[in-house]
């Protein structure tokens, strides 16, 4: 007999439950690939719509589309991250170490670097959301800018303490 299928043997049921639970999250992350294509429809349909209204369109108009592309790429970029990711590291390995499209990230993904992504691509779709405002800051009431601004800071600040407390957990762990 195997040795693995020996210490299995000993596994209490219980233990082997909850292991198995993680597979829960499988249709989960079904479910973000779903929305990717969602996003990747509106992606389309909006590059679309651009194309066939250049003409008629200023330069205010074309740089709030354009925004409006990138943000659509960076909220796909976070479903991809998370759906990549979070499978990897909370249900199962990819198997994927031999793939040359395999991106660098995934390398070295764990729960802690994976958020430190996800609070990089939130703040960066928050800026993007930030620059839309000022660009039509005319259209805009000062007080959606302030609280946007504020929500913005607030991003900023979550993930310096995300950061930092990484930074003090590796300093722990590295002493021992």
């Amino acid at each position: 007999m195997k040795p693995s299928t020996a210490s299995n043997l000993k596994t209490p049921l219980i233990s082997k439950i909850i292991f198995s639970s993680r597979w829960l999250q499988l249709p989960i992350y079904l479910g973000l690939i779903v929305v990717q294509g969602v996003y990747a429809y509106k992606f389309l349909a909006a590059l679309y719509t651009m194309l066939m209204n250049l003409t008629s369109l200023s330069e205010t108009q074309i740089m709030l589309a354009v925004l409006g592309l990138i943000d659509v790429v960076m909220i796909a970029n976070l479903l991809l991250m998370v759906t990549v990711g979070g499978y990897e590291t909370f249900v199962s390995r990819l198997h994927i170490d031999n793939d040359p499209d395999q991106p660098e990230w995934l390398d070295h993904v764990n729960a802690t670097v994976l958020k430190v992504k996800l609070s990089m691509a939130i703040i960066s779709i928050s800026s993007i959301h930030l620059l839309q405002t000022f660009i039509n800051a005319a259209q805009t009431s000062e007080a959606t800018m302030k609280w946007q601004v504020i929500i913005h800071l607030s991003f900023l600040v979550s993930a310096a303490a995300l950061a930092y407390t990484d930074k003090l957990l590796h300093s722990v762990s590295s002493s021992h």
